[in-house]
């Protein structure tokens, strides 16, 4: 099966690509591992494809405890490379926990961080979605909503982002590089994800030809000693989250100096938990405590008919995500 035709452009550098990508109807191709299938669903018809792929934006670099991480980096590059596996383990758990090794081989950074939800409205042309096609409504609210999002949901959307690399980004505080023909500019990566609004339900903030070029976290490697990433699935592997957790811990003499959560699987993007993060500052890492940032962590969530199983769920995982780098040494 394939999809609509398109013209196809090699980018020559990317001054070329930002100028090219400018124009309406235009797509940045890279790894093609989202774009692929959903131009031959159907669901998405660029006019002129820009492959990027040749351009020189997978530099891996750890320098002055920032990591800089090139948008076209593959993802199995990144988690083998020696200084993120050393300073940024989970980075390297949450990628080893995406997709399948084929996918990582081909999938880069930038990519995954902007691939489409896998909600199965948006995914059936047949099927209401906003995000699809705004105004037709949001069949998953009173349909099939197994997987919607507990959190930052609205009428327009419940659909969840798909990224596990994006959570665990999130919860280290990584900004990203967008480049466009204006221009460069920095951004939190929680400010590249809108939550749905009541008729429109956007995948990103970037406008038309912007394109992430880069990803740098910094003085992260502090949570090298005690972090993980839990991802509870339907399967064992090439599956995407029901519930995800990203956690680090900090622990000076004795008690939690610094927490970081983010949990995916539960809302149109990766959903920090900062007062559970907040609540656990100051405490021994014991039971007690992480039961109590567990429960904070579900106060806020608005469950569907067929998906309040995850409020539970959730609470458990990030229960399990601590005890687990409780006990790392």
């Amino acid at each position: 099966m394939s999809g609509p035709s398109f013209r196809y452009v090699r980018a020559k550098g990317l001054a070329n690509a930002l100028s090219e990508g400018g124009r309406r109807g235009t797509a940045y191709l890279a790894g093609g591992t989202d774009l692929l299938p959903l131009w031959k669903a159907g669901l998405t018809t660029p006019q002129e494809v820009i492959d990027i792929s040749g351009l020189e934006l997978a530099n891996i670099s750890y320098d002055g405890n920032t990591l800089v991480l090139g948008a076209l980096a593959r993802l199995s590059d990144v988690s083998a490379h020696p200084e993120v596996k050393t300073h940024h383990p989970l980075i390297c758990d949450a990628i080893l926990a995406s997709a399948s090794g084929q996918v990582r081989n081909l999938a880069t950074v930038g990519g995954n961080l902007l691939q489409r939800t896998r909600c199965p409205y948006f995914r059936d042309r047949a099927l209401a979605c906003n995000k699809r096609d705004p105004g037709a409504g949001c069949g998953a609210r009173h349909g099939e909503n197994r997987h919607a999002a507990l959190f930052g949901g609205a009428a327009a959307c419940v659909a969840t982002h798909a990224s596990d690399l994006a959570v665990a980004l999130a919860a280290l505080d990584a900004e990203i590089i967008v480049s466009s023909a204006a221009g460069e500019r920095r951004l939190p990566l929680a400010d590249l994800y809108p939550l749905p609004g009541a008729s429109t339900a956007p995948d990103s903030s970037l406008a038309g030809g912007d394109m992430i070029t880069a990803i740098r976290i910094h003085h992260a490697e502090r949570f090298a000693p005690r972090s993980t990433y839990l991802k509870i699935r339907d399967r064992a592997s090439f599956e995407f989250a029901v519930v995800s957790v990203a956690a680090a811990l900090r622990i000076e003499d004795g008690v939690i100096a610094e927490a970081r959560l983010a949990a995916g699987g539960v809302a149109p993007l990766p959903w920090r938990l900062g007062r559970s993060e907040a609540a656990l500052i100051g405490r021994a890492a014991t039971q007690q405590a992480f039961l109590a940032a567990a429960e904070l962590a579900i106060v806020d969530a608005s469950p569907l008919g067929g998906n309040a199983f995850k409020v539970p769920l959730l609470r458990n995982a990030i229960i399990r995500a601590l005890q687990t780098i409780g006990a790392q040494s």
